[in-house]
């Protein structure tokens, strides 16, 4: 099942990056070390709002809508659909958004930096 939806370009990279942490085994566990939380993304598009998450706690895996049943986000970043597909091609980083205004972040500021590393594996394998 895909977790791409149309009206949000950028959301392909979740399929992306769901691949990446279903391919390999060891990958995933490094993922939840290296992350050892839950990230929520809220994407806006065109008066349209859609949300996505990872769940780098325990499962390793990536999910449409609010965070995992029983779960809930560590941290939330909210943004535009044109803004995440920058984060996640690599002509806009995190930290630049986030002093614009063009990033919010809810909940653990400390985590959302963790997921750096997780983006840059996105980056070399979508191809927004």
């Amino acid at each position: 099942m895909s977790l791409k939806n149309d009206a949000f370009p950028s959301s392909a990279a979740f399929d992306v990056i769901n691949s990446s942490l279903q391919a390999n085994d060891a990958d995933r566990a490094d993922a939840i070390k290296k992350g050892g939380a839950i990230f929520a993304f809220t994407l806006k598009n065109n008066g349209q709002e859609e949300s996505w998450y990872i769940d780098l706690k325990e499962k390793g895996v990536v999910g449409k809508g609010a965070a995992p049943p029983g779960g809930k986000a560590n941290v939330t970043l909210v943004l535009s659909d044109a803004d995440f597909a920058k984060l996640i091609s690599g002509s806009a980083n995190a930290q630049k958004l986030f002093m614009s205004g063009k990033l919010k972040v809810r909940g653990d500021v400390m985590k959302a930096t963790k997921m750096e590393p997780i983006l840059k594996k996105a980056q070399s394998q979508a191809k927004l």
